[in-house]
């Protein structure tokens, strides 16, 4: 590695990590001042609030914020080094532009790789935590549970139905089973009251009704007064919901539960299925903002760094606005997930490849 590698990788990780303190410090002084109210009203320590909260509260946020970090980072020191006329100088000692963009992408290769593995498997366990504290002391509409008129698929052939559930003593009212052939009903079962046993899957019945389907014959099995023990494919956590469930999850719970999904027959996972590519598609954003900050901060203008910064916020401002505009259509619309997540790295990665091809050189 050159010292103008060494140089620029140390300038972009050292102004990176300054503008996520900087960032990060920012959003939790507004955040505290928002929340400051439902603290006291909890009788919440500093201490408390520090490590059960703020603790998972930053990397929550520093995982949305990444990619506009090394765009800002990127545009503010190489603005910088344009102003000081040392861009002029390495160009003019004949090292090719693609040579001096090179540590650039190293670096971003290593933000990258960090925010990937964060996305994937460290963020989510911190939101588990920043969640439950969300729901405790701050909003506990956060999390509910399906208590009335809940429909779900078992598998592709059997559907529940359970006209109303507590999550008190985990048990329902007015349960029923079918199951299905060929699209014909071929079995119910009904019972009065459904109770969850034990792990991992065991339920009690009381007040049983048993009826089969056949072509030219059906049967009918009724214990109004007794009980069966038995197993189902679901257990009381499933009636819980949390808002944005899918960040609670690793990225190998979130393919376990769209598997999970796909084999009940159901389409419910879109959600999850964006929050999954976005994890991938977030790292990647990292090196297309990297090459837009390199060919806007590296020519030397008159606006100078007030204007590449300004140039940034709008870059930065257009990228996320794009990205939940796409993500909307997306979740709404019949658009991809794939696609969806995707669209706003397709469209900057055109943008960049065009400023790299027209940078001051």
């Amino acid at each position: 590695m050159k010292i103008l590698d060494r140089y620029i990788i140390k300038k972009y990780l050292s102004t990176f990590f300054f503008t996520m303190m900087l960032i990060t410090m920012i959003a939790v002084t507004i955040n505290y001042f928002e929340m400051v109210d439902k603290y006291i009203n909890s009788n919440l320590s500093l201490k408390e609030i520090a490590v059960q909260y703020y603790l998972h509260f930053i990397p929550y946020i520093n995982g949305l914020l990444w990619p506009l970090f090394a765009l800002l980072a990127v545009i503010f020191f190489t603005s910088r080094m344009a102003k000081n006329s040392e861009i002029i100088s390495i160009l003019s000692a004949k090292v090719s532009y693609s040579r001096f963009i090179r540590p650039y992408l190293i670096t971003a290769a290593i933000i990258a790789s960090l925010l990937w593995v964060g996305n994937n498997y460290v963020i989510p366990r911190s939101n588990t935590h920043k969640n439950d504290f969300e729901v405790k002391y701050i909003k506990a509409s956060l999390k509910s549970t399906l208590n009335h008129n809940i429909h779900f698929w078992l598998s592709p052939d059997q559907k529940v139905y359970i006209r109303s559930y507590s999550s008190g003593d985990s048990s329902g009212r007015t349960f029923r089973l079918e199951k299905f052939k060929n699209n014909q009903l071929v079995y119910t079962l009904k019972a009065n009251r459904i109770v969850f046993l034990s792990q991992p899957n065991k339920w009690k019945l009381e007040g049983y009704e048993i009826r089969t389907f056949g072509d030219l014959h059906e049967t009918l099995i009724s214990k109004p007064n007794e009980h069966i023990d038995t197993s189902f494919n679901f257990v009381p956590e499933d009636f819980t919901r949390y808002a944005n469930q899918m960040e609670l999850m690793t990225s190998s719970e979130l393919r376990e539960y769209l598997t999970y999904e796909k084999d009940k027959g159901l389409d419910s996972g879109k959600k999850y299925s964006i929050e999954l590519y976005r994890r991938t598609a977030d790292p990647f954003s990292i090196f297309i903002l990297t090459l837009i900050g390199v060919s806007v901060a590296s020519r030397k203008v008159r606006g100078g760094m007030g204007f590449h910064i300004a140039a940034g916020v709008v870059i930065g401002s257009i990228f996320v606005i794009l990205s939940k505009f796409s993500t909307t259509f997306s979740t709404n619309l019949s658009l991809p997930p794939v696609i969806g997540v995707w669209i706003p790295n397709m469209f900057f990665s055109l943008v960049a490849w065009y400023m790299i091809r027209t940078a001051q050189k």
